[in-house]
């Protein structure tokens, strides 16, 4: 029996979110990589209040694994949907995560979005962004 090799993206997954967490950190300008963290972290929650989870998976399977698991991570399955708003609504609900500790800036969610097209295929994400409920392609705008 031939063995399967380990997938690349797996393989490189420390690497490549090493990469994409600094480049959260210099586009949104923060002083340290935890700071990005919980940008990231509440950018996310944030999209993914809007999304069933049938779309919600389809996003995540775009996501490099460990930003996959950050997507799903303490996931509320009860918790509602939400209606896609406008992006300072957004923003401020970005902003709470932690208040006391979530430092993101008003350019929050545009700063994620800057990052994760750096460092997804983002035909592959604006393919399926577009099948996302009306409002998705304009939340990852960079």
């Amino acid at each position: 029996m031939k063995a399967m090799t380990m997938p690349t993206e797996y393989r490189q997954a420390s690497a490549d979110f090493d990469r994409f967490i600094l480049d959260v950190r210099d586009i949104a300008g923060l002083q340290t990589t935890n700071q990005a963290y919980t940008m990231v972290q509440s950018v996310f929650q944030t999209f993914r209040r809007r999304l069933e989870i049938s779309d919600a998976l389809l996003f995540a399977n775009v996501l490099p694994p460990v930003l996959r698991a950050i997507f799903v991570a303490d996931w509320d399955l009860e918790e509602p949907i939400v209606p896609f708003s406008g992006r300072l609504a957004m923003t401020r609900e970005v902003q709470s995560l932690r208040s006391d500790h979530n430092l993101s800036p008003d350019t929050a969610i545009a700063d994620v979005a800057a990052a994760l097209r750096r460092n997804v295929d983002e035909v592959t994400l604006d393919r399926v962004l577009a099948w996302l409920p009306e409002g998705a392609v304009d939340f990852w705008r960079a």
